[in-house]
């Protein structure tokens, strides 16, 4: 390693057990109104799961990183600096013992490497797991794609189709996270980040146990209830065609192998294969949790093992029934591609966890990883000469991006709004979205990003899973978003008695619950207004927000969270909000914490 790379060893601990911290926005009873913003956005960040580096001070911090950074000089310390940063993990009390030892085994060997490529000093180590007051973290620079100089053409704002016009009838599916160990009767309040396992003891006679269906609690779900699913959603079709954005592991990120990872993959790609049919086409996108260690993904440049070549090589295997050779080879190469879903329409799946700050491979180079955003802005391009709507996929949402990724992608929405009709997202496990402005003004809504809610329970949540009703296929269809349903499995009534095919049950339909004509950019941007000026509704969309299962209303600092969130579709708007009502950036730190 040369003399002036830069150490963020115990940052291995940091960023493996930020994976298994809940999920942005988790369903945990918001606070009174009375209570402070501060205490608020620290429940918002850190629900349930104790983890805290401000127990360590800031010269103390840089002691420890200066003396790492000279131990990793040589290869022969690796060994004694893991065993280090897994015993300081475990007086630290950052989490349970086995936790601590098995996540630091998974990611030392990527994360080293990763570390010794990286040009990180003590003090920007320091910046990021203390605070600013110890340091600057800034090593993800600045940096712009490149547009073409082609002119924008003029906005037409769309019209609604007439009520004969054809319909596509769209099924998306998300977030799964099936649990191979789940076990009824198991105990749901546990020390680990993942309980209702038969890791997880049973409980005692004032503890809840673990449903048959699924549990209320840090739980994944069993395989009985993903295949439940798709038998429902087979039942409901048929289906035009189906989006399906990834996480398909439990949260168990701390003992997950490539062997189980690909096993599951097989096994989820291969059951909705089988329950949706051979006559329907499923465009799937890569989410976070499909790579172990979780959250690692290596940008092309790196070969060899340490690439993500075992992993996407068998999502083209699995996935060449639905996928063509060239959409194929895009994904091998970096887990994105596009296909024409019908004349008129294309699809583009991106592979969103290159822009993610928890992949720890882009701390050796953020621009642009796989040139992913340029390939992007030549598919629109070709797109709108052929006169072709696009509809864009992938698992986390723009909003929750790196700074510089998500501004780039804001300026491709802005300059190809005619062309992109549709993008939807998952990773938040909640039903929400999040709007994309005319970057002039600010105020003119040009694209909404739509979030759909996760088919598990993680955290705290009924399964659920959402159908959108699209502009069909016809001449000179829009092919927006015309409104969406999503569909629950009240858990309560499905585990009191459980039967063989338990009810699934439609929450709402976006139109009727919000009294909107549609689902175009401008009727979301106008729902935000009516959820900022009608608090009767603002609750409505938040217990939409929880498929169904929450125990507290959303007042005052709890609400502006909620609407700065969705007013933001690039992370320095979210900032600008953030700041802008007193939060001191607590807000987008915790949005940045999204590691469902």
């Amino acid at each position: 390693m040369a003399p002036q790379t830069r150490l963020l060893s115990l940052g291995l601990i940091s960023c493996a057990l930020a994976s298994v911290l809940p999920p942005f926005g988790s369903s945990h009873p918001a606070p009174t109104s009375g209570q402070h913003g501060v205490v608020f956005m620290e429940q918002f960040i850190h629900p349930q799961v104790k983890f805290n580096w401000r127990n360590i001070t800031c010269p103390v911090c840089k002691a420890v990183f200066a003396i790492l950074d000279v131990a990793l000089l040589s290869d022969a310390n690796e060994e004694r600096v893991a065993h280090a940063v897994g015993e300081a993990c475990i007086r630290l009390h950052l989490a349970e013992e086995q936790v601590c030892r098995e996540i630091t085994e998974l990611f030392r060997s990527d994360f080293i490497r990763v570390l010794q490529e990286s040009l990180l000093w003590p003090s920007e180590a320091c910046g990021l797991l203390v605070g600013p007051s110890c340091g600057k973290f800034d090593i993800y620079a600045p940096w712009n794609i490149t547009l073409p100089k082609v002119p924008k053409p003029p906005v037409i704002p769309p019209s609604p189709p007439t009520p004969s016009s054809p319909k596509s009838r769209v099924l998306f599916l998300t977030d799964i996270h099936w649990d191979q160990e789940y076990e009824p009767g198991s105990a749901v309040d546990c020390k680990e980040p993942l309980c209702c396992r038969n890791s997880s003891g049973s409980p005692s006679w004032k503890k809840r146990k673990a449903g048959y269906w699924g549990t209320y609690g840090k739980c994944d779900l069993p395989l009985r209830t993903v295949e439940n699913v798709l038998e429902n959603v087979a039942r409901f079709g048929p289906w035009d065609w189906v989006y399906w954005t990834g996480d398909i592991p439990a949260h168990n990120v701390w003992s997950q192998t490539r062997k189980q990872q690909l096993s599951e993959l097989s096994v989820v790609s291969r059951l909705i294969h089988k329950y949706l049919g051979p006559n329907v086409t499923v465009y799937p996108a890569i989410g976070n949790h499909e790579s172990t260690p979780v959250n690692s993904f290596p940008p092309p440049f790196i070969r060899g093992n340490r690439s993500s070549a075992w992993l996407y090589d068998k999502m083209a295997d699995e996935w060449a029934v639905w996928l063509p050779e060239q959409a194929l080879k895009t994904l091998r190469y970096g887990g994105f591609y596009t296909v024409e879903v019908q004349p008129g329409l294309r699809v583009v799946s991106l592979n969103m966890n290159f822009c993610a700050k928890e992949n720890f491979w882009l701390m050796v180079n953020s621009t642009d990883p796989a040139n992913q955003l340029q390939w992007l802005v030549h598919i629109l391009q070709a797109s709108e000469d052929k006169g072709e709507k696009v509809h864009i996929i992938g698992h986390i949402p723009p909003g929750l991006c790196l700074g510089s990724w998500s501004w780039n992608y804001y300026h491709i929405v802005n300059r190809y709004e005619s062309t992109i009709a549709g993008q939807f997202f998952g990773h938040t496990h909640l039903d929400e979205f999040q709007m994309f402005f005319d970057e002039e003004t600010m105020t003119r809504p040009v694209g909404v990003a739509f979030i759909a809610p996760s088919i598990t329970t993680y955290v705290d949540l009924n399964p659920g899973y959402r159908v959108y009703s699209v502009d069909g296929n016809y001449k000179g269809s829009s092919r927006l978003v015309l409104d969406h349903e999503t569909y629950i499995l009240n858990l309560t009534e499905a585990n009191s008695s459980p039967a063989p095919n338990p009810k699934w049950s439609l929450l709402y339909r976006a139109t009727e619950a919000y009294g909107l004509s549609s689902m175009f950019p401008s009727n979301c941007n106008g729902l935000i207004r009516t959820l900022i000026n009608d608090d009767r509704v603002f609750q409505k969309f938040w217990y939409f927000r929880f498929k169904g299962h929450v125990s507290e209303p959303c007042r005052e600092t709890c609400k502006t969270t909620i609407l700065c969130f969705l007013r933001s579709g690039r992370y320095d708007e979210l900032e600008q909000c953030d700041l802008l009502n007193g939060f001191g950036g607590n807000l987008a730190r915790a949005a940045r914490k999204t590691l469902c």
